[in-house]
């Protein structure tokens, strides 16, 4: 008997069509939370939110490219947010390529810089929730990869 059928736990689909299909949700989620202005992007940007309305997060995810893997102060940051994410029961993933995430949400709107992407929080825009197919299905996607204890997964953005 293996571990899933003792908690009747099913697996994560195998094959790279279901973590592709999570990388293009995840590339239009992005867009439509972009467009309506339910995007924070930045570690400490989204810690403050993070301690001002947890309630108010969708969805959380945290991006980094290989060079950035020797950045302690960096990971210690990541950490913290996947401590409270799990606390809050927001979904969380990681994405590997920082310039994928640069080319989908571009620069700050505010002064054309490019801004810190190694934490994007999506947020709720109101009190109702936000139906949206992309985040459902990312949702969806995080829980069957917790029921084999991928707590934080990895998912490849489309080109």
């Amino acid at each position: 008997m293996t571990l899933e059928e003792t908690h009747g736990q099913e697996t994560v689909p195998a094959g790279r069509g279901w973590m592709r299909g999570a990388g293009r949700a995840l590339h239009e989620l992005l867009v439509s939370a972009q467009r309506r202005g339910c995007l924070t992007a930045g570690v400490y940007e989204s810690a403050k939110l993070m301690n001002v309305d947890p309630d108010n997060v969708a969805f959380c995810v945290l991006a980094a490219d290989e060079e950035d893997e020797g950045d302690i102060a960096l990971q210690i940051h990541f950490t913290l947010i996947q401590a409270f994410c799990c606390e809050n029961d927001i979904d969380i993933v990681r994405v590997n390529d920082v310039s994928k995430l640069a080319a989908i949400v571009g620069p700050s709107e505010d002064s054309g810089e490019p801004r810190d992407l190694h934490c994007i929080l999506i947020t709720n825009p109101n009190e109702d929730g936000w139906k949206d197919p992309a985040l459902e299905k990312l949702n969806s996607f995080c829980e069957e990869s917790r029921n084999v204890n991928d707590w934080v997964p990895t998912i490849t953005l489309p080109e």
